[in-house]
């Protein structure tokens, strides 16, 4: 088995594992990763936060030589070449600590398609863990199949203005002096920017059911990005 087979498995067991033991043990009490909108339960906020696979110690300080933001769009441009598929486009590359996040889109029909990670020091690309994983009823892992998720198609009952309520609520009892704002419309959910003293300190997902907040807890500091214009 090669290693980055190794590390996805390593990166579906650990959420399989995660969503096992939500479904076994009682609602948590409310702590950073856990939020709990009106009518329903938040899901595993903080599963791979700092101190796991995606956090300090993990795959992400393997140590070495450091790519360029430069080097991660060839990455990226590589795949989309590879893949063939003439409605996918990246939206942005923003470069973390210990990954670059990269997001993909539809050219037609404007809705960000999924979400995927580079490792900075040894170039391999993953789909991003959480909701883009678990969510995602289009491009995610589970798609509706295991888990009962709405078909792509089904509107979404939360609208970006709640997700974006959703979202500040969260923040404004875990980052103080933090804001949400750009919210980005997924399969399944919305991704948004979080910014404290006007910078881009990390990002969140509010699920588009059920208005569950999700912290992207394995990017590390921000360090800057490259967002594309429409092709």
């Amino acid at each position: 088995m090669t290693k980055r087979k190794f590390l996805i498995l390593m990166v579906i067991l650990s959420l399989v594992a995660g969503v096992i033991g939500i479904a076994s043990c009682r609602v948590p009490q409310q702590t950073p990763g856990y939020f709990y909108p009106p009518g329903g339960m938040m899901g595993p906020g903080g599963m791979m936060g700092p101190g796991g696979m995606m956090g300090p110690g993990g795959q992400y300080r393997s140590g070495g030589q450091r790519m360029s933001i430069d080097q991660a769009i060839k990455i990226v441009e590589d795949y989309l070449s590879q893949r063939n598929d003439p409605d996918l486009e990246v939206e942005e590359i923003m470069e973390f600590e210990y990954n670059f996040y990269v997001e993909f889109a539809e050219k037609s029909t404007g809705i960000h398609a999924f979400e995927a990670l580079i490792d900075p020091y040894t170039g391999d690309m993953y789909p991003e863990p959480g909701p883009n994983m678990m969510w995602n009823t289009k491009y995610g892992m589970m798609s509706g199949m295991m888990w009962g998720l709405p078909s792509p198609s089904a509107p979404m009952t939360v609208n970006e203005e709640q997700a974006r309520e959703y979202g500040q609520k969260f923040i404004d009892g875990y980052l103080s002096g933090g804001e949400v704002e750009e919210v980005d419309r997924f399969y399944g959910y919305y991704t948004l920017h979080v910014l404290k003293d006007g910078q881009i300190y990390g990002m969140l997902s509010v699920n588009g059911y059920t208005g569950q907040v999700w912290y992207h807890s394995w990017h590390g500091p921000f360090l800057g990005m490259k967002e594309f214009e429409e092709r």
